[in-house]
């Protein structure tokens, strides 16, 4: 996992959801409020979200084989991918359903009715510690980048998906509190059904923007504006090599980035020197950028016909041959 804080945050939110769908479940028996029920299915999706990033933090931990030799770095983007699925399905859609029904046949609370009350500021209590824990770790690697931009461009999905499960979930009680309060002052169901509803589509939002974010991460995402300058540098600023004809990168994993550049080379070198710059240009990127873990150069001398060479799917690396 991309730090010990990714996995703290996962724990907390892990603990605090736990303990929340239990105590949900109860005033939902007590009460028969779809707010409430709607919001113990939210707090067990979460709970077994993250109890798939735990499991796909670990999955990705192992070693290449010939297989798969890049590895299984990009298994924690396919359990994070499966966590926007969850709560899609499990979280939002279930919500807007128990909602419709509600309004089809709306109700008061009958009997325990301080109890949606108190469980709801308990949860939002829980929820608020397991939100501070995310945010607390989440701060070194966000440095100066807005909250937006962390979680667009975050590599390593378990903190932006906790983020925003945490933020979901405080929005999601503050709506509930609004549906129970508005229906024991009215008694009329349905303001239950409408918070229900607010909860549905927040969770449906949620789990869009999760699937979008992750897709990219599927996809492949190449390094940040950062470490490509810092690529960059480190690549010419030895002897043997003149200048960068193209470079791409591609993330393997959250901590794996993949480096793939044709470079010019100072002309009538021989074999030997050849190799010397190489593996020192190779070293000075490692130091520079040290998820830089799997580098391949290849020497050129610089044209304008090597300048076009290998830049697109089919790659003609030759000075010499003609291109059409």
């Amino acid at each position: 996992m991309s730090a010990g804080g990714g996995t703290r945050a996962i724990i907390a939110a892990l603990s605090a959801n736990l303990g929340i769908a239990v105590t949900k479940f109860v005033a939902f028996v007590l009460t028969g409020s779809s707010s409430m029920l709607a919001e113990a299915i939210h707090s067990v999706a979460d709970s077994g979200n993250q109890a798939l990033l735990l499991i796909g933090g670990r999955r990705a931990s192992r070693k290449a084989t010939p297989e798969h030799p890049f590895g299984y770095g990009r298994e924690r983007y396919i359990y994070a991918f499966i966590v926007s699925i969850i709560l899609f399905s499990v979280g939002g859609l279930f919500a807007l359903y128990e909602a419709w029904h509600k309004w089809q046949d709306p109700h008061g609370f009958d009997s325990w009715q301080w109890v949606p009350i108190a469980v709801l500021i308990v949860a939002i209590a829980l929820e608020s510690y397991s939100l501070r824990t995310a945010v607390k770790e989440s701060n070194p690697i966000r440095a100066k980048a807005s909250w937006v931009a962390f979680v667009r461009r975050a590599k390593a999905p378990e903190l932006p998906v906790v983020l925003l499960e945490d933020i979901g979930a405080l929005l999601g009680l503050v709506f509930a509190l609004f549906g129970v309060s508005m229906t024991l002052a009215t008694h009329n169901g349905k303001w239950d059904a409408a918070g229900t509803a607010m909860i549905g589509l927040l969770l449906v939002a949620i789990a869009i923007v999760l699937a979008i974010e992750t897709k990219s991460l599927l996809l492949g995402e190449g390094a940040s504006p950062e470490n490509v300058q810092a690529i960059e540098r480190a690549l010419v600023s030895g002897p043997g090599i003149e200048r960068i004809i193209h470079m791409k990168t591609l993330h393997l994993g959250p901590e794996e980035l993949l480096v793939a550049a044709k470079i010019a080379v100072t002309p009538n070198e021989t074999a030997e020197d050849l190799a010397r710059a190489i593996n020192a240009a190779e070293a000075r990127i490692r130091e520079a950028v040290p998820i830089a873990r799997v580098i391949y150069l290849e020497p050129d001398i610089f044209s304008n016909r090597a300048a076009k060479a290998g830049d697109g799917a089919a790659a003609e690396t030759a000075e010499g041959i003609t291109t059409h």
